[in-house]
């Protein structure tokens, strides 16, 4: 796989590309990951890349050429095509697993106080990260990526993968490990029976618990 980032502060991915499974999975060659500072596109004499919007209002807008540049150099026919805003489909697991099939995903990050309309023309599709607003896209670009790495084949231990939380709607069980007792902060006796039926029906419990309870917490 293939992901581009296209964004104007490529320095803020320095440590998300040089630690832990990203960084295996990119020596491993199992994905590709360009970080593409799309003011090199622009054709503006001193690299802006923004202007005042049209009609007035408050802060910057990004301007639809440098990205309409970008998109032109690096995008091919397999090439899916993903702007992040607030305004987009909220980003879930199963998304992630469903763009975990792509080839070549292409994320444009946004920043200032919004972006030339015009642009949504040019993608496949809008992603949000939730209900709030960040100074730009760069974060959520992370995430998404991210997750989407740890689905490709040997990113990681298939044995992780199959009891994923939200694969089938349910968070994760809790998991204990030593000392058995911390402060008076048990084990539960079950996990140290070694009786392996228990411990499932257990953890099988527990999910479910434990999703209500979060599921009640939002809903309060």
């Amino acid at each position: 796989m293939k992901i581009d980032i296209l964004t104007l502060f490529p320095e803020m991915f320095e440590g998300f590309l040089t630690e832990s499974i990203i960084k295996r999975a990119i020596e491993k060659d199992i994905v590709e990951v360009n970080i593409i500072n799309f003011r090199d596109y622009t054709t503006d004499s001193h690299g802006k890349v923004d202007s005042t919007p049209f009609g007035g209002g408050a802060g910057m807008v990004l301007q639809i050429e440098p990205i309409y540049n970008a998109l032109m150099d690096i995008k091919k026919d397999d090439s899916h095509v993903i702007l992040l805003t607030p305004s987009g489909k909220t980003f879930n697991q199963k998304k992630a697993r469903e763009l975990s099939k792509k080839k070549h995903i292409i994320l444009i990050c946004g920043h200032y106080e919004g972006f030339d309309y015009r642009i949504k023309n040019l993608v496949d599709e809008e992603v949000s990260i939730g209900d709030f607003v960040l100074t730009g896209g760069e974060l959520p670009s992370m995430m998404i990526s991210d997750a989407i790495i740890r689905l490709l084949p040997n990113a990681i231990s298939s044995d992780s993968l199959e009891s994923e939380s939200f694969d089938d709607g349910l968070l994760d069980y809790p998991v204990y490990t030593k000392p058995r007792d911390f402060k008076g902060m048990k084990v539960p006796d079950v996990l140290l029976s070694g009786n392996h039926a228990k411990i499932e029906e257990y953890r099988e419990l527990e999910r479910k618990r434990i999703t209500e309870e979060k599921l009640k917490s939002e809903n309060d």
